[in-house]
């Protein structure tokens, strides 16, 4: 398991988080309003055993039909483990490293 998981602390009861994870939202400016509308309003893409909820432009344009602005929020991305915890919090709005890669056939010599 992670060194960092034994100074978990909750996000309001909901998330337990990582020192790491408070670290990096604190050194990105990212506010605990961010992480959880990730958690609850963004997409999923699972990489490599994590958790990638993301909030992207149709995440944003769907929620606002609804009445809810996503808008400062756009390119936040929250990793999470297998059982939940939070491991790093980042903003990136540029979201092709998270489509599977295409496999194609190798070229014969």
């Amino acid at each position: 398991m992670y060194e960092a998981t034994i100074h978990e602390r909750n996000l309001d009861g909901s998330a337990r988080l990582t020192m790491h994870a408070r670290q990096r939202m604190n050194s990105r400016r990212l506010p605990e309003a961010a992480i959880r509308a990730a958690l609850e309003h963004g997409r999923v893409v699972h990489v490599r055993g994590a958790s990638i909820y993301v909030i992207g432009r149709k995440e944003i344009s769907r929620y606002r039909r609804r009445g809810l602005d996503l808008s400062s929020f756009h390119g936040v991305q929250v990793v999470c483990s297998p059982d939940g915890t939070i491991l790093t919090v980042y903003r990136n709005r540029d979201f092709r490293s998270l489509r599977p890669q295409r496999r194609g056939r190798r070229a014969r010599a």
